[in-house]
């Protein structure tokens, strides 16, 4: 019964292990993408995308608050697709 706790608590770290390693890996390459790349990587998941000078700087920074939550972005992800979008104005 020991060595059964012993394997499956081994399974566990190790399997833990490795999706810290890879969830890392993924937050590094999504945190090297650029404003313009991950727009348009989720942007257009769901419609059609505007154009940066469709808005004003004011009016990116309410669309991107509700579109963090709508699709589900990170803090840094919608900050870089926002100031993105405002040097297209």
């Amino acid at each position: 019964m020991k060595k059964i706790k012993i394997i499956f608590l081994s399974l566990v770290i190790g399997t833990g292990a490795i999706m810290l390693i890879e969830g890392c890996a993924a937050t590094q390459a999504i945190a090297d993408k650029s404003g313009a790349a991950l727009w348009g990587e989720n942007c257009i998941r769901c419609h059609n995308t505007p154009s940066p000078a469709d808005f004003s700087d004011a009016q990116w920074e309410t669309i991107g608050m509700h579109m963090r939550l709508r699709a589900s972005l990170t803090k840094d992800e919608t900050s870089k697709i926002v100031a993105f979008l405002q040097t297209g104005n």
